[in-house]
């Protein structure tokens, strides 16, 4: 399959919870009504956008019946899917890939998130997509209070066929960050990526850590880190939103890795995130193999759940 077809795959669940769900809130209603528009925002609901975001997008379609333009089933679900178009266009990240290597070599990727998410996982197949493109790529083993973080990451290194530096368990994670940039430095390495421990977003102490490993980076690099990617797990829902504002007050958040949207029919989740959280997501998780974490584009995204 290409990627496009994996994608509509990976999106079959929330496909059937969301556009499955609309269509049975609407077809054959021979009006448009007050009831109608209850079971539509029940059925955004449970599909993970979140209260929030269902209001605004419910606002707009109250705002077409009252114009009366929007009591028939085509122009309602029009205007929903309009508005869920908007979410995505609004704030639309661009991939890390598309970045100027030449300009800013090497390029260093942060990569966050608690335990459990998929993080060493979308690191492993982030760097297998950069070497698929002829990109030198370093890992940076900075999880060092699980012994299993480093192995798992060696592991992904191998498959990816990538370069990794690693420290002794309990050694100091900045310590491995700043071995890292300097040696990505000194051999002419075009990407960087640094893993982080799974902390959980509850511990002060390790959000301490991760600012740390934040100063460390620019102090040999001259700079912060190119990107620093959160990885949330799309089965979590709400909680991966909570989450995300507690990392937000320790670092600046430039994009979001969502994981395991083939896992889920909460996909809805994606919508949320983006209006919430006012970052953008910039890849998703639609499958097991390696090459299964793919760019997030939103119109990609939107014809695969709406096709």
């Amino acid at each position: 399959m290409n990627k496009f077809e994996i994608l509509k795959s990976g999106l079959q669940k929330t496909k059937k919870k969301l556009i499955d769900g609309l269509t049975e809130a609407i077809t054959g209603k021979a009006v448009i009504d007050k009831e109608v528009i209850e079971n539509i925002e029940e059925v955004l609901i449970s599909a993970d956008i979140g209260y929030d975001t269902t209001e605004k997008i419910i606002t707009k379609a109250r705002e077409n019946l009252k114009k009366n333009n929007g009591r028939d089933e085509s122009s309602i679900k029009q205007s929903i899917f309009n508005e869920l178009k908007k979410i995505l266009e609004n704030i639309n990240g661009t991939s890390v890939t598309k970045n100027n290597i030449n300009e800013k070599k090497p390029l260093v990727y942060l990569i966050i998130g608690v335990n459990g998410v998929g993080k060493t996982t979308s690191i492993g197949k982030l760097a297998y997509s950069f070497k698929q493109e002829g990109k030198k790529v370093l890992l940076g083993a900075a999880d060092t209070f699980r012994a299993a973080a480093g192995e798992q990451l060696d592991i992904w290194s191998k498959r990816a066929g990538v370069d990794i530096i690693q420290g002794k368990i309990g050694a100091d994670p900045s310590s491995i960050a700043y071995k890292a940039v300097e040696k990505a430095l000194k051999d002419d390495y075009d990407i960087v990526i640094i893993d982080t421990a799974g902390r959980l977003h509850t511990k002060n102490n390790l959000m301490n850590e991760l600012s740390k490993i934040n100063r460390v980076i620019e102090k040999v690099l001259f700079r912060a880190p190119d990107k620093t990617f959160l990885v949330l797990d799309s089965t979590n829902g709400q909680n991966a939103l909570v989450q995300a504002e507690e990392f937000k007050k320790t670092i600046e958040l430039n994009g979001i890795i969502l994981t395991k949207l083939d896992g889920t029919s909460k996909g809805g989740i994606v919508f949320q995130i983006v209006d919430s959280l006012k970052v953008p997501i910039e890849y998703i998780g639609v499958g097991e193999g390696i090459d299964d974490l793919q760019e997030f584009d939103p119109d990609n995204f939107l014809n695969a759940l709406l096709n």
